[in-house]
């Protein structure tokens, strides 16, 4: 899926680089940078955020196809394509809006594979009608093997038997379905006349709240009263947010002023 996701996001760059007059044969480079740094990124990340297991087994934790933490390939990644991007004089704020969409599918398509592998991005448990199990998953909801769930469930359910095999939330079916909410509208945003970076803000302020919210539901360790994705959600969000606020300041003036530079026909 992760291979898929790569594949889509070059496909829509591409054609979103021919739209925009852009040299097409660039964004391939850019999917590769994306890849490449996105991977090692996510590793990295995984390996900071669990020290500890790194520690106990340095050579199982790097090579593990399991511990990639998507937020860390999304800073490393961005970070590279600048340099790239800066290098080649294509404009980082216009390779980033032509890139927005495919991003937030590609992150959807990429939760399909946490679906399928059930590596412990499910959530919390529940009694949902639609809740499900990952009794074979790498990281398995069976009670005997899960002990955070067996805690969790006698928690939430205090006056209830641990289930064998414990149901959770299948947050990466609820993110699927938030990317593609979320790419629809940006593909359909993308051609109205706007202020290079404005849709990436758009992104940023969308694919952090989204994340932001699915947090509440899903396994991971807190820091302070949030986890560590929702601290990274906020920062995006308000990237984002003084991103927009900025860019439709600078828009208003130009206009009010008769330079339209700043606004380009997407």
């Amino acid at each position: 899926m992760m291979g898929l996701a790569f594949i889509v996001g070059n496909f829509l760059l591409v054609r979103e680089f021919r739209r925009k007059g852009m040299p097409p044969e660039k964004a391939g480079t850019i999917t590769l940078i994306a890849l490449v740094a996105g991977v090692v990124g996510s590793k990295l990340f995984s390996v900071f955020e669990n020290w500890n297991q790194f520690i106990a087994d340095p050579s199982g934790e790097l090579f593990s196809a399991a511990g990639l933490t998507f937020y860390g390939g999304l800073i490393l990644a961005i970070v590279s394509i600048m340099l790239y991007v800066g290098k080649q004089k294509l404009g980082f704020l216009r390779v980033a809006d032509a890139a927005s969409p495919s991003l937030i599918l590609a992150y959807g398509i990429g939760r399909i594979g946490c679906q399928l592998a059930g590596d412990g991005d499910y959530g919390i448990p529940t009694d949902a009608p639609w809740a499900m199990s990952y009794p074979n998953g790498t990281v398995s909801t069976l009670a005997e093997e899960n002990e955070q769930l067996v805690a969790l469930w006698e928690h939430i359910f205090p006056d209830r038997p641990v289930p064998v095999d414990i149901p959770v939330h299948p947050t990466p079916i609820y993110e699927t379905l938030s990317a593609i909410v979320i790419f629809a509208f940006l593909w359909k945003l993308r051609t109205r006349p706007m202020a290079a970076g404005m849709l990436f803000s758009i992104y940023l302020l969308l694919a952090g709240l989204e994340r932001f919210l699915v947090e509440f539901i899903r396994l991971n360790p807190e820091y302070g009263t949030l986890s560590q994705a929702q601290w990274i959600s906020i920062g995006m969000i308000l990237i984002g947010g003084m991103m927009a606020y900025k860019l439709k300041d600078k828009a208003v003036n130009e206009k009010r002023s008769g330079n339209s530079q700043l606004i380009i026909e997407n």
